[in-house]
Formats: C-alpha cells, sequence, structure tokens
C-alpha cells in the first residue's frame, strides 16, 4: 500500500523522498510554513502532497468529513496557525478515493463526504508512528501559535506602564491613593501567579 500512494504521483513520501529522514527534518521544516500550505518566499509548506494525504486519512477516520470540513479541522487543529488550501486538499482527496483509502458516503448537501475504508485502516495502521508524528506536528503549530501570540498582554503592559508613569510625574497621588495602587497591583500578580 505504501508503494501504491507513492505510484499515484507522489514526490517521495518525506522531505527528501522517503519517510525514513522525515522525523529528522520535521522541527526544522516547522519553521515558516505558508498558512494556506502554499510555498514560495522561501518559506515551506507544513507537508508535502503525501503527507497531507496522510492527515486527512487519519482525519476522516476518526470520523467522516467533507473537504471544507478537514481545512475547518485542520486550522481548529492548529489554533489558526495553519489552513491547507482548498487547491491541495480536493486533489488529496480524490487521490486517496482512486486508491480506495476512503470513499465516498450518503450526504444530505451537495459535499462529497468521505469515510475511511478497510485499507484506509489497515494503512493508517502501517503507518502508525509516522501519522502520530505528523499530528503532533499540527499540534506543536497550535502551542507555537499560543505561546507567539500574546498581543492583548502585552498592550495590557504597556498600558500599565503608561498610566503609572504619568501618575507618579505628575505627583497628584496621596500617600493613601499609592497604597491603593500598590495593593491593586500586587493583587493582580498574585491572580496571575495561579493562573494555569
Amino acid at each position: 500500500m505504501f508503494k501504491h500512494m507513492h505510484g499515484h504521483g507522489g514526490r517521495g513520501c518525506g522531505p527528501r523522498g522517503g519517510w525514513g529522514g522525515w522525523a529528522a527534518h520535521a522541527e526544522a521544516r516547522f519553521g515558516g510554513f505558508q498558512e494556506d500550505g502554499r510555498g514560495g518566499g522561501g518559506r515551506r509548506r507544513m507537508f508535502d502532497g503525501s503527507e497531507l494525504r496522510l492527515v486527512l486519512l487519519k482525519m476522516i477516520a476518526d470520523e467522516p468529513r467533507h473537504g471544507y470540513e478537514l481545512i475547518k479541522a485542520v486550522e481548529e487543529l492548529t489554533g489558526g496557525a495553519y489552513a491547507p488550501s482548498p487547491g491541495m486538499v480536493y486533489p488529496a482527496l480524490t487521490m486517496l478515493a482512486e486508491m480506495e483509502l476512503i470513499a465516498e458516503q450518503p450526504s444530505e448537501t451537495t459535499r462529497k463526504r468521505f469515510g475511511v475504508t478497510d485499507a484506509g485502516t489497515a494503512h493508517l495502521l502501517e503507518n502508525a508512528e509516522l501519522v502520530a508524528a505528523m499530528m503532533a506536528r499540527l499540534t506543536a503549530a497550535g502551542e507555537h501559535r499560543a505561546r507567539s501570540d500574546r498581543a492583548p498582554i502585552r498592550r495590557a503592559m504597556r498600558n500599565l506602564r503608561t498610566v503609572l508613569q504619568n501618575r507618579l510625574e505628575d505627583g497628584d497621588l496621596s500617600d493613601e491613593a499609592a497604597h491603593e495602587v500598590a495593593a491593586l497591583i500586587d493583587a493582580v500578580v498574585q491572580k496571575i501567579e495561579r493562573l494555569k
């Protein structure tokens, strides 16, 4: 089945044409990916075509979905840091269907909803370690986004610093007000320390 996937137009199944080198390059390839999945400007894709097919297959195995649902599921998993483009997802679904790893299911809408086949389940089991690593890459993208997206906190810190400097420079704070300000700051500090 693995050779079958490669034989349907994939350019190898890892970053250098084989699965073997994927783990070693995963972290290096993570930085600077395009959110819509398009390469360019020196930035790398989150996944190549064969990797994305495996991710989509895993998500379909978890729950039958159509293309738009898959795009949104990936975007949600990464906290908005990455969403594959329709131009990547729909051809991948077509190829997975041609490979008989997924099959169209009855749907009440005009959108094609796919479920995993027995062959698709077997393929996921054969590549379980790689699937787990790629899903971890998506989760890591979300965690990275969450860590780096601290603009509201930085804005609040600037506001606090500005208002404190202004009040101290004006010199119009009474001793009682100064103690009250200090108590407010101490209370906020304690609350922040308890946050998880």
